[in-house]
């Protein structure tokens, strides 16, 4: 035990994270975990697990939000402190060393727009060059469309299609991080199948006629894209309609919000675009919700006084 408690607390962590969280998570998840160990490393390269104090675990929070804003220091801190709670359990560390701890971070740079409103989407969507061929305009016009994300849009393949019922049938995305190739949705509520309106049925009917049943629509050649390149072409089509430039993220966003303001309830805008939970949902478009609440207060209130 007494040599456990020697050990450099960046090897502990390098550990509990393959013992504990590789093949139990994504990809993408662990890659921010392995991210946390180099920045363990370069912070506190020769802290020992006995010497993890408050005191130290502070200065080394304080140390790494000086280059980093208040969330992803909070991040920071929640993907260390799982490994230290175990550290503490294994009587490696003789208390909780993160109990109290203060969050700080560097003041965030002002935020570009998340989203477009309903005009602004329409302007920015009438500068696309749809053209007779698939091309990166009409995955923008879709995504605007569907709320999907961009790897999701990416997987979609002609049998995706279900033209008869005007579905859109979720059930992969591509791996356009890694080398290419399907990958799983990114948790089981993002399985799921999406109505598309008829003018977007006509359009996609003729569009993928005749392109291979199981080959993604937008991809060819290698299937290697980067998220930067259909970014900069909509960065384009917003600067040519004078609106806000957002990502294809934003455009997740946009779609969400246009329901939201339309009236479509929560639970279905969850649904639509995959939520784990509601709770996701109302988290990220939580100022909306609001904004539609004190919306919904006038109306009750102009509904009572008419009461008498």
């Amino acid at each position: 035990m007494e040599n456990d408690q020697n050990e450099l607390f960046y090897l502990y962590y390098k550990r509990w994270i393959t013992v504990y969280k590789e093949g139990a998570i994504r990809s993408i998840t662990m890659a921010k975990y392995l991210m946390t160990y180099k920045w363990l490393v370069k912070l506190i390269p020769n802290l020992k697990m006995c010497e993890l104090t408050r005191i130290a675990y502070q200065q080394m929070l304080n140390d790494y939000a000086q280059e980093h804003e208040r969330q992803t220091t909070m991040d920071f801190h929640h993907q260390i402190k799982g490994a230290i709670l175990d550290a503490v359990d294994e009587g490696l560390i003789d208390r909780d060393p993160t109990r109290k701890a203060i969050i700080k971070g560097k003041t965030p740079r002002e935020k570009k727009p998340k989203y477009l409103n309903q005009f602004e989407l329409q302007t920015m969507l009438s500068t696309l060059h749809l053209t007779a061929e698939v091309n990166w305009d009409w995955f923008i016009l879709l995504v605007a469309k569907t709320g999907m994300r961009f790897s999701e849009a990416l997987a979609l393949t002609p049998k995706d299609f279900d033209f008869a019922h005007q579905m859109l049938t979720i059930n992969k995305t591509w791996n356009y991080k890694g080398g290419g190739g399907f990958l799983p949705t990114k948790n089981q509520s993002s399985v799921r199948k999406i109505q598309i309106d008829w003018q977007t049925v006509i359009q996609f009917s003729e569009l993928i006629k005749g392109l291979p049943e199981e080959q993604p629509i937008f991809l060819t050649g290698s299937g290697k894209i980067y998220n930067s390149t259909v970014n900069d072409i909509l960065k384009r089509a917003c600067e040519r309609a004078q609106v806000p430039v957002i990502s294809i993220h934003g455009l997740r966003h946009t779609h969400a919000s246009l329901l939201l303001f339309a009236g479509v309830s929560t639970a279905s805008v969850a649904r639509r675009l995959g939520h784990a939970s509601m709770t996701t949902t109302q988290k990220t478009y939580l100022h909306i919700i609001q904004e539609l609440e004190n919306q919904d207060v006038d109306l009750v209130m102009r509904s009572l006084s008419g009461l008498s």
